[in-house]
């Protein structure tokens, strides 16, 4: 459970170790005057604890946890395991990860730990369950918050011998493990398990099963050092204190899937460039995908109020962009909108990187505008903490289709995973469709629409369960280069797993026909961009549009057997929206309300119709029904249609007698 008592959480990571201690009061009242419930402590704050092997400095944490609990705010409690000290590092060299080159990474950064050192997972142990031991029933304590951003690959030794048994348990034999690999390409039979290694540095390409099992292998051991310090701190916590780690946005390293398993809370770090057009879809994309991990309300544990500091061009977001991003993750089922961090930075990599309480402080624009933030989330607090989305369309996402599919020599680098994902999904939410993410082998019966902006990877379980969901009535809408390896990366017969060609209506998938940056190919009505295939139909499959000009005259571009569509190219993003939402439509899919202006976004949570106007503009949205509307941000009533301005947000109730529905 995130909220409580009908508050959302609200707050950020406070880092006052590196601040004098006097400037704690003056930080308490004014998370008090933003409307701050809670503050995650101790996220990098190991050599702090632990300031030499064996010690340990709690007094000072102690005085926070003591006055975050006497000012009423919670906190969100860190291991501090993703930036080991420097001394530990100096004594144990083996706790430090090597890069494929065999090149040691050290400290003087973060996140500086080989992931299957047994001294690293050792002294995280020791200094995790001390802290579990001595703050697991403080009464300020509202979550654990395992290490932070898990994204380490190490390939040393140890690593090694991790990933030798991680492979024997998976293949128990060589011979199964050399018929997965095809060893039998380029010489590369494996005799002794000691043959065995890391994807390292090679003369030319490498073994693509092997570089593919070792992305989930590591996955896997990094979710181990979690499950080892979740475990920990709930042996020392009452059991209503949940647990997260915090997913970086569409990260490649870790199978999210299978980590949300492991989770309280799911929990993000969403950072949308300010100046990106679309970083409102991006926002709501990765809102969808995280709140499909958890099935149910999430947490954004890092946003920026203002500009970051890693890009080429640090641009800080224009008035009212941070409010809108903010109540859009809670349209889409945030219950906690947090940011790194509290007081921004004066020394140190990230001082350029906005806080809550930036360097202008108190006085400036951006605390003025957190201010808002802050009670706008407490007035939503008790209409939408615990409420749900409903999705009646599902986007198939998939890792091990990710790393696979993105690996060197495939027939075009052109074709980036995540791009044709955003596609898809923007196609969709410009068509005001609520969509959940899901994996392809999940069930999927309680979806009208199920789209595969591109799976190159699926087992025989994720395909029988697609060919089982068009068979119960579901519409299946799948992109190029679907279903052409099994879990190995062995490409299947044919180009194209049978079964799926037998339900898409593809009698042949003759060749992929990659196209370069300035290529198009004309489809009667619409172009499609990076992508074609030459593919003949079967005889009752429909061809909705066919190739115009050049190699593939004729041919299908978009066909259909019954309820399955495939597209062999990326259409146009009008046309892939017209096109998705036909299918939508088709299958009794509707949006939660039609005749939108541009630029405005419409998501029910629970009882409230949220609106968000993404242009800077004046807009007016027609309501349905008789209303009158509440604005439950506001109390305004609107009745017939509401207006909106730059970066406007209103969150309708249906007004009654008493508070009313909408």
């Amino acid at each position: 459970m995130i909220a409580r008592d009908g508050r959302l959480l609200f707050g950020g990571d406070y880092n006052p170790e590196q601040w004098p201690e006097e400037v704690w009061a003056d930080d308490v009242r004014l998370m008090k005057e933003a409307g701050v419930t809670s503050v995650t402590l101790g996220v990098f704050s190991w050599a702090k604890l632990e300031p030499r092997p064996g010690a340990r400095e709690f007094g000072w944490l102690d005085r926070l946890m003591d006055l975050m609990h006497a000012h009423g705010i919670g906190v969100v409690l860190a291991t501090p395991t993703a930036s080991p000290p420097p001394w530990l590092g100096r004594l144990h060299p083996e706790t430090l990860p090597r890069d494929e080159d065999g090149r040691t990474v050290w400290w003087g950064s973060r996140q500086q730990f080989a992931h299957s050192s047994s001294a690293y997972r050792r002294y995280a142990a020791a200094i995790t369950e001390d802290l579990a031991k001595r703050y697991g029933r403080h009464p300020a304590l509202r979550m654990w918050h395992i290490n932070n951003e898990y994204c380490t690959v190490d390939h040393g030794d140890e690593a090694a011998r991790a990933f030798r048994d991680w492979l024997r348990a998976r293949y128990g034999t060589l011979d199964a493990l050399n018929e997965a690999w095809g060893t039998a390409f380029w010489s590369q039979h494996v005799e002794t398990w000691e043959d065995v290694i890391p994807p390292r540095r090679a003369q030319y390409l490498r073994n693509p099963t092997q570089v593919l099992d070792f992305r989930r292998f590591t996955s896997d051991a990094l979710m181990e050092c979690f499950v080892a310090e979740r475990d920990l701190v709930r042996r020392h916590s009452p059991a209503d204190i949940p647990v997260t780690t915090n997913f970086m946005a569409f990260w490649t390293g870790q199978d999210g899937w299978a980590w949300a398993e492991r989770e309280d809370v799911v929990s993000v770090d969403v950072y949308p460039d300010p100046r990106d057009p679309l970083g409102g879809q991006y926002n709501a994309m990765i809102a969808d995908m995280t709140r499909s991990q958890a099935r149910g309300p999430w947490m954004v544990m890092e946003q920026a109020a203002g500009p970051v500091n890693w890009r080429g061009v640090n641009h800080p977001k224009p008035v009212g962009l941070n409010r809108l991003w903010s109540l859009q993750s809670v349209a889409r089922g945030a219950d906690a909108v947090c940011y790194f961090q509290w007081r921004q930075s004066r020394q140190g990599a990230e001082k350029f990187h906005s806080g809550m309480l930036g360097h202008a402080g108190e006085e400036g624009r951006t605390f003025a505008e957190v201010k808002r933030v802050g009670a706008e989330l407490a007035a939503l607090g008790p209409d939408v903490t615990g409420t749900h989305l409903v999705a009646d369309v599902a986007v198939l996402h998939d890792w091990n289709s990710w790393w696979a599919g993105g690996q060197d020599a495939r027939p075009s680098t052109r074709v980036v995973y995540e791009d044709v994902v955003r596609a898809w999904h923007r196609a969709l939410w410009e068509a005001h469709l609520t969509v959940d993410f899901a994996h392809p082998a999940h069930d999927l019966s309680g979806y009208k629409v199920v789209v595969v902006p591109q799976s190159y990877l699926l087992d025989d379980a994720a395909i029988e369960n697609l060919v089982a969901y068009v068979r119960g009535g579901g519409t299946l809408v799948a992109g190029f280069f679907t279903g052409v390896a099994d879990e190995d990366d062995r490409v299947r017969d044919g180009g194209m797993d049978v079964r799926l060609r037998e339900v898409f209506g593809i009698r042949t998938l003759h060749e992929w026909w990659p196209l370069d940056a300035e290529e198009r190919v004309e489809c009667g009505e619409f172009g499609g961009t990076l992508w074609s295939e030459e593919l003949t139909a079967a005889d009752d499959a429909d061809v909705v549009a066919a190739y115009r000009g050049g190699e593939l005259d004729g041919l299908p571009a978009v066909l259909r057997r019954g309820r399955a569509w495939y597209l062999s190219t990326l259409p146009d993003p009008l046309a892939l929206r017209s096109l998705l939402a036909g299918a939508a439509a088709e299958a009794g899919v509707r949006p939660p309300l039609s005749g939108l202006p541009a630029g405005v976004e419409a998501v029910r949570r629970g009882e409230l119709l949220f609106l968000l106007h993404h242009g800077r503009g004046e807009v007016t949205v027609e309501l349905p029904g008789d209303g009158p509307y509440r604005d439950v941000l506001t109390g305004d009533l609107h009745t017939g249609s509401v207006p909106l301005g730059r970066f406007g947000v209103v969150a309708l109730a249906r007004q009654t007698r008493g508070r009313g529905a909408a």
